[in-house]
């Protein structure tokens, strides 16, 4: 004898609602974006210092917009989409 199984245990879920997708690349948007801020900056020759490694792009704006994106991905981890309110 086969079990029989029943149509709701066939249909996979997945973890995440598309809500949650679109908050998460936003977040990765961010963070890419800062770690493309951060880049650049050096010098070509190692004997001649370049002061625009300190600048506010790459010592304020760029890590900032690093752990914006990191507390937007743990939002869109925790969000529950099918929560009713």
């Amino acid at each position: 004898m086969a079990k029989k199984q029943s149509q709701n245990s066939d249909q996979k879920e997945f973890v995440f609602q598309k809500k949650n997708y679109i908050i998460m690349f936003i977040g990765l948007a961010f963070i890419v974006l800062g770690f493309i801020l951060m880049s650049g900056g050096g010098s070509d020759d190692p004997n001649v210092f370049n002061p625009d490694i300190f600048n506010f792009r790459r010592i304020r704006l760029a890590p900032t917009l690093v752990l914006i994106g990191f507390g937007i991905e743990v939002y869109a981890i925790m969000l529950n989409p099918t929560k009713k309110k």
